[in-house]
């Protein structure tokens, strides 16, 4: 009766009885085995291991998370937090330019920029121009980026011609901003008076709010340009050829499939947008109206500036910095309780 030697490899398992995880397992050391559970190396081959790892995934330190958080809260404490405190405290004094002191003033500054028709005048033009800015940086935005979406030869340049403008900082862009709108040399002027408009830039109100709401619509296209081109190029191709196969109509292709996969994009640029209108223009009127006669319009930031650091009225300027602020806020809220809604994210 011959003998058979014993083999190096398991013996074969029953239906049931183990899996190749398990045939994985035993080929390790006891040391190893005792580290990976049965349980954790089942699902280690599959989504439900994947899923494990990354969720026992531990820093060593209970600390090291802070840590790591520390440069970014600091800058957020040192530019954000701490001059809004300064400012919420210095709306309530009368402070001298020169500093040498302070007198407590309690709600008066807030008061009398509420009482000023100047400021709600100005007020009113910066909602509308906020609107008009973004509106249009938005629209014309969105149809470039369907347009160099469906560009088959030559998209390289055009993407690229279209993207070039966003690396130009905002003072610049109302430097070649009032180039374009000078009333000796402006190609845009001697377009106008084509059909009998004479605009005089820094003269005019209208003439200079137009060239402000051109120049800053002209300066966000581009960043409005790459999201939406992004967000089109991510919609699967057999989305697009189902809606076609059930809606002959391009406009009513767009607008029930295409524009609602974008609603993520649209909402995100909706926010940026508005706060680039309500602050980051703040270098196109500086170069536009700086040095220019007093009837030009301003917004509500460029006001701040004004009466901080050309007025010297330090507790007024910090009033309107403070109710700037919750004006942003309560936009900011009204747009993530109301708006976000109609926003589908699946």
């Amino acid at each position: 009766m011959s003998q058979t030697s014993p083999s190096p490899w398991p013996s074969p398992r029953a239906p049931g009885e183990g899996n190749a995880a398990s045939f994985g397992t035993s080929l390790l050391p006891a040391a190893a085995r005792r580290r990976w559970p049965a349980g954790r190396m089942r699902g280690a081959s599959g989504l439900e291991g994947q899923q494990t790892f990354a969720k026992r995934v531990q820093f060593s330190s209970p600390f090291l998370p802070y840590l790591f958080l520390a440069p970014q809260l600091a800058i957020i404490f040192v530019f954000f937090y701490w001059p809004s405190v300064q400012a919420i405290q210095s709306s309530f004094y009368l402070e001298d330019p020169f500093g040498f002191g302070a007198t407590f003033v309690g709600m008066s500054n807030y008061t009398d920029v509420l009482k000023s028709t100047e400021y709600l005048g100005i007020a009113q033009f910066t909602a509308i121009f906020t609107a008009l800015v973004a509106f249009f940086a938005l629209s014309i935005g969105l149809l470039l980026a369907i347009k160099a979406d469906g560009v088959i030869r030559g998209n390289a340049a055009y993407k690229t011609l279209l993207i070039w403008v966003y690396a130009i900082a905002p003072p610049v862009a109302g430097l070649i901003g009032m180039m374009f709108f000078n009333q000796h040399i402006g190609p845009l002027v001697e377009f106008a008076r084509w059909f009998g408009w004479d605009i005089k830039v820094g003269l005019d109100y209208s003439d200079t709010a137009f060239a402000m709401i051109v120049v800053s619509v002209w300066k966000q296209i581009p960043y409005n340009f790459i999201f939406f081109l992004s967000g089109l190029q991510g919609i699967p191709v057999s989305v697009r050829e189902a809606a076609a196969l059930d809606c002959r109509s391009e406009f009513r292709r767009f607008w029930t499939v295409i524009l609602p996969l974008l609603a993520p994009t649209a909402f995100f640029l909706l926010i940026i947008n508005v706060t680039y209108a309500l602050f980051d223009t703040f270098g196109v009127i500086d170069v536009m109206v700086k040095d220019k006669a007093a009837n030009n319009p301003i917004t509500l930031v460029y006001k701040v500036y004004m009466d901080g650091f050309r007025g010297s009225d330090l507790g007024g300027s910090s009033a309107q910095s403070v109710i700037l602020m919750l004006v942003v806020l309560v936009l900011t809220v009204f747009q993530f309780r109301f708006i976000e809604r109609r926003v589908h994210y699946n």
